[in-house]
């Protein structure tokens, strides 16, 4: 029997996933990428920028409103594969070119609120974007002077581009969790029932307190009235300290990137952050606070009766400690 050690089978590390590791660390674009970031945030959206970021849907719309060009261009380059189809295909070219504006608007409201190493990916995937509106804008106009061969040769350089810049956009959201829910295995971390987690007099009137329960952090306030919130303290945007934000009309404002959610019951107000905070029920026994997960369909209560019986269960609670 031979005993010659067998040698273990080299791991070679992807190149890709090496080039892109590398471009989240380099930080020599950052200067730019600050005055850009600056400039976005300034632009006089109003309610405009929380339709941009998607709160109304619930998750990013961005993502969303590029199936439009990436279709379009896809089709028009199906099209140019067979004789003849020229002109079809230039009416897709520019469906796509119309629609890429608002989509592009919309990743870059997303990205002028995301962390650093994020944004130096958006900015690659951004710019390679731009190369391809600009591919498909000279393929547009060959077309128009019937230059259909050199109208079909840019247009598939444009879906080269795109496919690159698709590439990037996966990466920003699949690896890097950008526009992802940060606080979505909350409801699947922590345990069922009441948990305990500090005398009343722990956490002062209307200041931020952050607790923990089965290892998830956990904001609570207490107002000033008595009434205690509690909510994820992790934000859903991009997983911001709560805890360390600004309470304030019933609201906590993340001190990240100023997503503000309601304490009643976790609801996004404002974004960039569009999940709401997962909530948890709260009741004052023996002069020690306990919290428990709100489950909106629990013993099959409507929203509202669930907090019906949240109040009646504080006020009965402020009843027996007094």
């Amino acid at each position: 029997m031979s005993t010659t050690p067998r040698r273990r089978p080299r791991m070679r590390q992807n190149r890709l996933l090496w080039l892109l590791d590398r471009l989240e660390r380099e930080p020599r674009a950052d200067p730019v990428i600050d005055a850009v970031r600056k400039g976005v945030q300034a632009l006089p959206l109003g309610n405009g920028r929380d339709l941009l970021h998607g709160r109304w849907l619930g998750h990013p719309v961005h993502p969303l409103m590029v199936q439009v060009p990436i279709g379009s261009w896809l089709s028009a380059a199906v099209l140019d594969l067979y004789p003849g189809r020229s002109r079809e295909a230039g009416l897709l070219v520019g469906v796509g070119l119309a629609s890429a504006a608002p989509a592009a608007l919309a990743g870059w409201v997303d990205w002028a609120e995301l962390h650093h190493r994020q944004q130096r990916v958006g900015l690659v995937h951004a710019l390679t974007n731009s190369v391809a509106v600009g591919l498909y804008a000279a393929s547009l106009t060959s077309r128009a002077k019937g230059r259909h061969a050199a109208g079909r040769a840019y247009g598939f350089l444009g879906l080269t581009a795109v496919a690159v810049g698709g590439m990037l956009g996966g990466h920003l959201a699949y690896r890097q969790a950008s526009g992802a829910n940060h606080a979505e295995e909350v409801p699947h971390v922590v345990t069922q029932g009441w948990h305990r987690i500090g005398a009343v007099a722990e956490f002062p009137a209307d200041r931020p307190v952050r607790r923990s329960v089965d290892d998830v952090p956990v904001l609570v306030v207490r107002e000033t009235g008595g009434a205690i919130h509690a909510l994820a303290e992790r934000c859903s945007h991009l997983a911001g300290p709560l805890s360390e934000g600004t309470v304030s009309d019933g609201c906590v404002q993340c001190p990240w990137h100023g997503s503000v959610f309601r304490l009643s019951d976790g609801w996004n107000v404002r974004g960039p952050a569009t999940a709401p905070q997962p909530a948890f029920d709260t009741r004052i026994t023996d002069g020690h606070v306990e919290i428990r997960l709100r489950q909106q369909d629990r013993d099959g209560q409507a929203p509202d009766e669930a907090e019906a019986e949240q109040r009646r269960t504080e006020t009965g609670a402020h009843g027996h400690d007094s």
